[in-house]
């Protein structure tokens, strides 16, 4: 059986390779990362932009950052299978330099229709860049972990903002807050789900 949500996934992809979002970048990438995951998610984990494995195997966060992500994931006793994980930018910026506000706003729309089409109980930003865009003028050292309900759209939506699982990699006193903030998740959501 078709998945519609799926169906409506493909048309996103589609729709950016039609419209041809940022072709500086796609030119310059492998692939186009769309995101990957379970399309009937309750957590959607969203980065800034791939890095280079991901521009090689299409998929989002399989490098190091995405294996310290498993790991978060696993001792949550969250399955990665079961979260849906996409980035805001969906080519790699060369070099793995920043994306630039205009390829992050150039990208936007149609990862607010990603969100609409999964409809997710909690969006996790990892990293700062990300944040900024669902929690403006917020400092990820005074808000990570802790949810936070935001109109988006026609609706609201609860973001948990977390660092990037790379800042653990770089930093090793961090991997204990990452651990800690992840573990928060399935509570955050029970908790949601008690309030409706």
């Amino acid at each position: 059986m078709i998945n519609k949500k799926q169906v409506l996934l493909e048309q996103i992809k589609a729709d950016i390779v039609n419209h041809n979002i940022c072709p500086d970048l796609a030119r310059e990438a492998t692939n186009l990362v769309m995101g990957d995951g379970n399309v009937n998610a309750e957590i959607v984990l969203i980065g800034e932009a791939p890095g280079k494995n991901e521009d090689l195997q299409g998929l989002p966060f399989v490098g190091a950052a995405g294996k310290f992500l498993d790991t978060m994931l696993e001792s949550a006793n969250i399955k990665r299978s079961d979260v849906y994980i996409t980035n805001i930018v969906k080519y790699r910026p060369p070099n793995n330099r920043d994306p630039l506000p205009e390829e992050k706003e150039a990208f936007w729309p149609y990862l607010v229709r990603q969100l609409d089409v999964i409809k997710p109980q909690v969006v996790v930003t990892l990293g700062r860049h990300c944040m900024e865009y669902f929690l403006p003028n917020q400092k990820i050292s005074l808000v990570h972990g802790q949810p936070k309900r935001i109109p988006f759209g026609k609706t609201k939506i609860v973001v948990v903002p977390l660092y990037h699982p790379a800042a653990a990699l770089y930093n090793g006193g961090m991997r204990a807050t990452l651990i800690s903030d992840f573990n928060k998740l399935l509570k955050i959501i029970d908790k949601l789900k008690n309030n409706k």
